[in-house]
């Protein structure tokens, strides 16, 4: 007589393994539920600390572009040309303060990402301190966090190359911005030969303000002094033979010639009413002063008066206006039509 085998039940096989998979699942559900939470907050970025490094990174930079400057080891090269035929100098000043900065806040946040004017493969081990500024504690509130990949940070190792070559440092500024979503958000400018930082954040604050009074009828326009192109003639015939037209160096600058400075600078600082800009120019000129400004209450836009969107390519193509303090779509009015493209 045959030996009698044992016959499971494709039914039976299939509860056992439900039940079987559904205790793993009681056992680690857990587990496995926090290693994911944790992975999520490790791809978030807390804006008030970004905020600080961002401070950092320009302050840092800050010192190598004076050091630089001071033992005069500048190493000058040429980039190339500007569309206005100017030439574009690149020195150790850029590099040493692309370092700096770029390291420290890949290091600090690695998921975000950062587009400098300069690019170079040396790593520098740089770290952030954990130390937040005492007037960012008071006046930024924590734990707004924001998915990494929704920020980009535009850095400007040394705006107003050319002046810094010509020892015009007055000009010079480092400087951060940080977009969510393209749209500025956080923007630092710093001033490496006074030491002076200005930082702004939308809809939180900025340890900047506007100045009391501008003039809008009869404004004192301030215009790339290196770039210029017609700015000049532009602006006249917009506002008259008679409008004062400032030459300046560096896009930093030029914002914090709308501003109301400590007396400590005010000084040797420009006072502007309107910045105008009518070719093209990078975002890791602007993107700082532009969330600057909107901190404050104030704009940057296009010479058209479209948002200027900081996520993508870096180059603006379409001009620029900027102001605080006065009525932004009135100077736009008065501006003659411009296709930068064309000039």
């Amino acid at each position: 007589m045959a030996p009698m085998g044992i016959r499971l039940s494709p039914l039976g096989v299939a509860v056992f393994c439900l039940l079987g998979v559904g205790v793993i699942y009681h056992l680690y559900a857990g587990v496995l539920s926090s290693r994911f939470a944790a992975f999520r907050q490790r791809r978030k970025v807390d804006l008030r600390n970004l905020l600080a490094v961002s401070v950092e990174a320009a302050v840092l930079g800050g010192k190598e572009v004076k050091t630089v400057r001071d033992e005069n080891g500048l190493n000058e090269k040429s980039k190339g040309k500007t569309r206005e035929g100017a030439s574009e100098p690149l020195t150790m000043g850029d590099l040493q303060s692309h370092r700096k900065m770029f390291n420290l806040l890949k290091n600090t946040f690695p998921d975000v990402t950062v587009n400098s004017e300069e690019h170079d493969n040396v790593v520098d081990k740089v770290t952030w301190n954990q130390d937040i500024p005492a007037d960012i504690l008071d006046k930024i509130e924590g734990g707004r966090e924001v998915p990494s990949e929704s920020i980009t940070v535009w850095i400007d190792p040394l705006d107003a190359t050319q002046e810094y070559t010509e020892s015009l440092v007055k000009y010079v500024t480092t400087m951060v911005c940080v977009a969510i979503d393209g749209k500025p958000v956080i923007g630092v400018i710093h001033q490496p030969f006074t030491g002076f930082t200005a930082w702004g954040f939308v809809g939180q604050g900025s340890n900047m303000r506007p100045r009391s009074s501008y003039s809008a009828s009869h404004p004192k326009v301030i215009v790339s002094r290196s770039h210029s192109g017609k700015v000049k003639g532009y602006v006249q015939d917009a506002f008259g033979n008679g409008t004062t037209v400032i030459e300046a160096g560096g896009a930093g600058y030029k914002v914090l010639s709308l501003l109301e400075m400590p007396s400590s600078s005010a000084g040797s600082i420009d006072q502007a009413d309107v910045y105008i800009h009518i070719t093209f120019i990078k975002k890791w000129d602007i993107c700082a002063g532009a969330a600057l400004l909107n901190a404050l209450g104030g704009q940057m836009t296009t010479l058209k008066g479209e948002d200027i969107d900081y996520s993508g390519t870096p180059v603006n193509k379409e001009g620029l206006v900027a102001s605080v303090g006065v009525d932004h779509k009135a100077i736009l009015e008065r501006l003659p039509n411009w296709d930068p493209d064309k000039h």
